[in-house]
């Protein structure tokens, strides 16, 4: 059963940002883009590469009006362990998510119960709360935050632009489509 358009339901979970512990809600995720952005687990391999990356992107995300927010199954406190510890996770100022239980990883269908884990799974989500774009890799397979940023640059243009499409590739500025029937089977 496919996830886009739906809705993410209500939350409550602690996360570790810029030195403090906070509780997010479903209600600061309304109103404006975010991406969810599942991962396995703290201290392991491949997680650190995927979130310094989205780290590095950070503040491109935050001007198309959009909060990241990295999750694992970790408590909050595993966050702020790992996030003192690593180098790489030291730099992260995005919310660090902590979804010890797996309420999160449920809703948007990423726990591997026999883990106990998250699958890598990212999401963007609109300004309605709903689910626009995800995709699920397996855990052995990083992820490429430009082109999650492109993805969500080309969402937020269709949303605004509901009578265009955004074709293979497409960046901001490039030539869109308009549905006809014209173009059917013609590009």
């Amino acid at each position: 059963m496919s996830m886009i358009n739906k809705e993410v339901s209500d939350f409550s979970v602690q996360a570790y940002q810029n030195g403090e512990f906070k509780t997010v809600t479903k209600a600061d995720i309304l109103g404006k883009w975010s991406v969810f952005f599942f991962y396995p687990a703290d201290f392991t391999f491949v997680c650190p590469t995927e979130l310094e990356d989205l780290q590095n992107k950070y503040s491109d995300f935050q001007a198309a009006g959009c909060e990241i927010y990295s999750i694992s199954t970790d408590s909050h406190f595993v966050h702020k362990a790992w996030h003192d510890s690593s180098e790489r996770i030291g730099k992260i100022t995005y919310p660090m998510l902590a979804d010890p239980t797996h309420a999160l990883c449920k809703d948007f269908e990423v726990l591997i119960e026999s883990d106990g884990m998250a699958e890598r799974g990212s999401f963007i989500v609109n300004p309605e709360g709903k689910i626009v774009v995800y995709e699920v890799n397996a855990g052995n397979v990083g992820r490429n935050a430009d082109e999650l940023f492109r993805r969500l640059q080309a969402s937020q243009f269709v949303a605004e632009h509901g009578d265009q499409v955004c074709p293979a590739k497409w960046q901001p500025g490039a030539e869109t489509l308009k549905p006809s029937l014209n173009l059917v089977g013609m590009l």
